[in-house]
C-alpha cells in the first residue's frame, strides 16, 4: 500500500516538473518571435494538463479502492487494526492533497485554453505583419538586400539562426539581420526602448600581486600529461616568480594597475587539434611551447589579474557564449574577456564558433607564436596577391599582437619565458663541480645524431659525449657506442647533468629552443653550427609553410644565443671546416664562464614585460594614416613634421620643439628614423645603429616631408600595398609610402630600394621595452 503510495506521490511529482518544464522553456525575450514560441508552449502545455488531471483521477480511484480493501480487513482484526488504520492516517492527508491538486490542475488547464485562443487570434494578425516585410532601402545598410537573399537560401544550414529565432518568414530574416547582426536598419514595427543613458561603469577592481601559486595549479586541471608537466614546472619554480613579484611590485611603487579579465586558451591541447603534445611529453617531445605556456599562466596570474583557462572546444564555447549550432551566429551576449590568449589552433577555432563576433573582438586576441608571423604573411589581400599566402597567415590582426618565444622579429611582441636564477653560492657550487672534459648534445630525439659521425668523432677525441636521446626497447643506432646516453630525463635530471657538463653542442636542430639558454644559466659553453647560406622558406624544408621569410636572420641554429649573448658564452663556427671546429673545442675547454642568463629571461624580466604589455598595447583602437596626395585639399595640409635632424645631421629624431607628442607606446621620445642601405632589412639596419626596430613608429615616417628632411630627391611619390615601403628607389627618383598599416615591416629587403626604417633605444638586458617603457 505504502510503495503505491509512493509510486503516486512521485509520478506527482514528476509530472509537475515536466509541466514547470514546459512553462519555462520559453521565456519573453529568449527570441524575437516571443509570441509563437509561447503559442508552442501553450498547445504542448495544455497536452499535459490534460494527461496529468487524467492520471491524477485514476490515482484517486486506485487509493480509494486500497483504502476500502483496508478498512474491510482490519475490521476483522479487532484490536490489532489500531496499528495499520494509524499507519493509513497520513495516507488520508495525503489523499486531500492530491484532490485539492487535482482541482488546481483543472483550473490551470481552463486558463491555458483561454491563453491559446488569444495567442492563436494574436497570432494570426501578427502573421499578416510578417507576411507583409519588404527588404527596405537604405543607403546606410548597403549589404541589407544581399544578406536577405543568402539567408533565404542557407538559413537551414546552421541551427543558430534557429536559435535566434529565424523560421524562414521574410520578416524573421530582417529581424535577425537588424537586430542579432547589423546588416539591416531595424523594422519600425518592432518594439525599441528609448535608449536610456546607460551609468558609468563602476570603477574597476585593482590588479595585486599574488603571494601564491596554489589558485593558478588548480585552474589549470588535470587529464593530460601536458598539463601535468606545465604544473610541476609551475611549482618548481615557485619561489623564484614569488620573489620576483615582491620586487617589481618595489619598482612599481604601487601605480594603478586594472585588473583584467583573460582567457588563456591552449589550442594545440585540444582534443579537435590532435593533442600531438601531451602523448609525446613523456617520449622526449618538444617541450619548448609547454614551457612558455607554463610561464606565461604563471606571470599573468602573479600580475594579479582573473584567469580562465580552457584546453577543451567546449570549454571555450561555454566561456565564450557561442550559440548553439555551426558558429556562424554572434555570441549571445559581450565578450567577458578582455584579452584571450590563444595560439594559431585557437585562434582557428575562435574563428570557426564566434561568428562575426570574431572580427569585433579580435583585437583583444594576443596569439603565443614560436616563430613568428611577418606582416607581408599576416595581410590576407597582400599575401595572396604576392605569393605569401601559407597554412598559418593572412589573420588581417596587427603584427604586434603575434607573440614569440624570442625576439627574433621586431614586427612582432616578444613573448618569451624564463629560465631558472641561480643564486651566488649555486654559482659558485657549479664553477667549482665543472667537469671541464664533459660534453651534453642537443637533442633528444635520434633522428638529429644522423649524418653527425664526423663531428662527434673530432669532439669523443677531447671530451666525454652525453646523450638525452629517448629510446624504448634498445639503444638508437644512430647513437654512436662511445656516446653515454641517459634516456629521456626528468627536467630536475637534466638540470644537474647540465651543471657538471662543460660544452653543450647543437646540430642545427631544434631551431631556438629553450635548452641552449638553460644550458648557458647553468654555465654550459654553447657550441653550434653557422649556416652559410642563412636557413629560411625558401631553401629549408622546416620553415617552408611558415608565415615568415626570416631572411638572412637564421643565420645559425640559435639566432639569439648568437646576436644577443655571444662570446665566452656562445660560440657560432662552420661545422664544414674541421680545423675551425676543432680549435673551436680547444679553446672552450680552457675557456672559464660563469653562469648567465640574461635578464629578459628571468621571472622578473617576464613580469616586467608582460605587465608593460597589459598596461599600454591597445589593439582596439587605431590611429590613421595620412591622406594621400591625390585625396588632399588645400585645408587638409599635414601640419609641419615633428621630425628634426639629428646634431650630427644623419638621422632624424622626434624634436624638442614640436609642442606636441601624441598618445604613443613607445613614447615617440625614443624614436630614431635611420635610411637603410640596398638588401638590408629595417631589423638590421636598426640593430647596425645600437637600436631595435620599432613598427608603431612608422606611421609618423610615412610622409613626403620625411624624404625631404633626409636630403631625398622624390621626382615623384606614389601611395602602394608593399611590406617594403616607405622606401626610394634611388636611381631613379622614386618615392614611395605606405598604402596599408597592417603592412608596415621591420623585415624585407630589396636590391632596389632603401628603406625609411623607425628605431628606437631598449632597456639593458630587456629588448622589448625602450628605456621609458615601462
Amino acid at each position: 500500500r505504502i510503495f503505491v503510495l509512493g509510486i503516486g506521490f512521485f509520478t506527482l511529482c514528476f509530472l509537475m516538473t515536466s509541466l514547470g518544464g514546459q512553462f519555462s522553456a520559453k521565456r519573453l525575450g529568449d527570441s524575437p518571435f516571443t509570441i509563437r514560441t509561447e503559442v508552442m508552449g501553450a498547445l504542448e502545455s495544455r497536452g499535459v494538463l490534460r494527461r496529468m488531471s487524467d492520471m491524477l483521477e485514476m490515482l484517486m480511484k486506485r487509493m480509494d479502492i486500497l483504502a476500502r480493501l483496508e478498512n474491510s480487513t482490519d475490521f476483522h482484526k479487532g484490536d490489532e487494526a489500531r496499528f495499520p488504520l494509524d499507519r493509513f492516517q497520513p495516507a488520508a492527508g495525503l489523499m486531500e492533497r492530491i484532490q485539492a491538486i487535482a482541482q488546481n490542475v483543472s483550473d490551470i488547464a481552463i486558463k491555458v485554453d483561454q491563453i491559446l485562443r488569444n495567442s492563436l487570434l494574436n497570432g494570426k494578425g501578427m502573421e499578416g505583419r510578417r507576411d507583409q516585410c519588404e527588404v527596405p532601402r537604405d543607403p546606410k545598410y548597403p549589404d541589407c538586400a544581399g544578406k536577405v537573399e543568402w539567408m533565404r537560401a542557407r538559413w537551414t544550414s546552421d541551427p543558430c539562426y534557429a536559435f535566434f529565432g529565424v523560421d524562414g518568414t521574410e520578416c524573421s530574416f530582417l529581424i535577425y539581420l537588424s537586430e542579432v547582426e547589423w546588416f539591416c536598419p531595424p523594422l519600425p514595427w518592432r518594439n525599441h526602448t528609448v535608449a536610456v543613458p546607460s551609468p558609468p561603469p563602476p570603477p574597476r577592481a585593482q590588479a595585486a600581486f599574488r603571494r601564491d601559486l596554489a589558485r593558478l595549479l588548480e585552474l589549470i586541471g588535470t587529464g593530460k600529461e601536458s598539463l601535468s608537466f606545465m604544473k610541476k614546472r609551475i611549482r618548481h619554480l615557485a619561489q623564484q616568480w614569488l620573489r620576483a613579484a615582491r620586487r617589481l611590485e618595489q619598482r612599481l611603487a604601487g601605480r594603478q594597475r586594472d585588473q583584467k579579465h583573460i582567457l588563456v586558451h591552449i589550442g594545440f591541447l585540444t582534443e579537435e587539434s590532435g593533442d600531438v603534445f601531451s602523448p609525446r611529453v613523456l617520449k622526449g617531445g618538444p617541450l619548448g611551447e609547454m614551457v612558455q605556456w607554463a610561464d606565461i599562466l604563471a606571470a599573468l596570474f602573479m600580475l594579479g589579474h582573473s584567469l580562465r583557462v580552457t584546453v577543451s572546444l567546449k570549454e571555450l564555447q561555454s566561456h565564450l557564449g557561442v550559440p548553439p549550432g555551426r558558429g556562424n551566429c554572434p555570441l549571445t551576449s559581450p565578450l567577458p574577456f578582455d584579452l584571450i590568449y590563444t595560439d594559431y589552433h585557437g585562434l582557428q577555432q575562435m574563428k570557426q564558433h564566434m561568428g562575426l563576433s570574431f572580427k569585433k573582438y579580435r583585437c583583444r586576441v594576443r596569439v603565443i607564436d614560436t616563430f613568428g608571423t611577418e606582416p607581408a604573411y599576416n595581410h590576407e589581400e597582400y599575401a595572396t596577391l604576392r605569393g605569401y599566402r601559407t597554412n598559418w597567415g593572412y589573420w588581417n590582426l596587427q603584427p604586434s599582437q603575434f607573440m614569440t618565444m624570442f625576439p627574433h622579429t621586431p614586427d612582432n611582441s616578444f613573448m618569451g619565458f624564463v629560465s631558472e636564477e641561480l643564486n651566488q653560492t649555486e654559482k659558485q657550487l657549479i664553477k667549482a663541480n665543472k667537469v671541464s672534459s664533459m660534453a651534453v648534445v642537443y637533442g633528444k630525439e635520434a633522428s638529429i645524431w644522423k649524418g653527425k659521425e664526423k663531428f662527434l668523432a673530432i669532439l669523443n677525441k677531447y671530451m666525454e659525449i652525453h646523450g638525452t636521446v629517448y629510446y624504448e626497447t634498445q639503444r638508437p643506432p644512430e647513437v654512436p657506442a662511445f656516446v653515454k646516453n641517459h634516456g629521456l630525463l626528468p627536467q630536475h635530471e637534466f638540470q644537474q647533468l647540465l651543471r657538471k657538463a662543460k660544452l653543450f653542442i647543437g646540430f642545427g636542430f631544434p631551431y631556438e629552443g629553450p635548452a641552449p639558454l638553460e644550458a648557458i644559466a647553468n654555465g654550459c659553453v654553447f657550441l653550434q653550427a653557422r649556416f652559410n647560406p642563412p636557413h629560411s622558406s625558401l631553401n629549408h624544408e622546416f620553415f617552408r609553410g611558415k608565415p615568415t621569410s626570416r631572411e638572412a636572420s637564421v643565420s645559425s641554429q640559435h639566432p639569439y644565443a648568437e646576436d644577443f649573448i655571444g662570446k665566452p658564452h656562445v660560440w657560432t663556427v662552420d661545422y664544414n671546416n674541421s680545423e675551425e671546429f676543432e680549435a673551436a673545442i680547444k679553446t672552450i675547454m680552457r675557456t672559464q664562464v660563469d653562469p648567465y642568463l640574461p635578464y629578459e629571461y628571468t621571472c622578473e624580466g617576464m613580469l616586467e614585460r608582460i605587465h608593460a604589455y597589459i598596461q599600454h598595447q591597445d589593439f582596439c583602437t587605431t590611429s590613421s594614416l595620412p591622406l594621400s596626395p591625390k585625396t588632399k585639399t588645400p585645408a587638409m595640409q599635414s601640419p609641419p613634421s615633428p621630425l628634426a635632424l639629428s646634431p650630427n645631421s644623419t638621422h632624424l629624431v622626434w624634436s624638442p620643439r614640436a609642442g606636441w607628442a601624441p598618445q604613443a607606446w613607445p613614447p615617440v621620445a625614443s624614436l630614431q628614423v635611420w635610411v637603410s642601405e640596398p638588401q638590408h632589412t629595417c631589423t638590421e639596419t636598426c640593430r647596425h645603429h645600437g637600436l631595435v626596430c620599432e613598427p608603431t613608429f612608422f606611421r609618423f615616417l610615412n610622409k613626403e616631408e620625411v624624404f625631404l628632411q633626409l636630403s631625398i630627391a622624390c621626382d615623384s611619390t606614389e601611395y602602394e600595398m608593399n611590406h617594403l615601403y616607405p622606401a626610394v628607389a634611388e636611381n631613379v627618383h622614386e618615392c614611395y609610402l605606405q598604402k596599408e598599416p597592417l603592412l608596415f615591416s621591420c623585415a624585407g629587403h630589396h636590391a632596389k630600394y632603401r628603406r625609411l626604417c623607425p628605431c628606437r633605444d631598449f632597456r639593458q638586458g630587456q629588448v622589448a621595452l625602450c628605456r621609458d617603457c615601462l
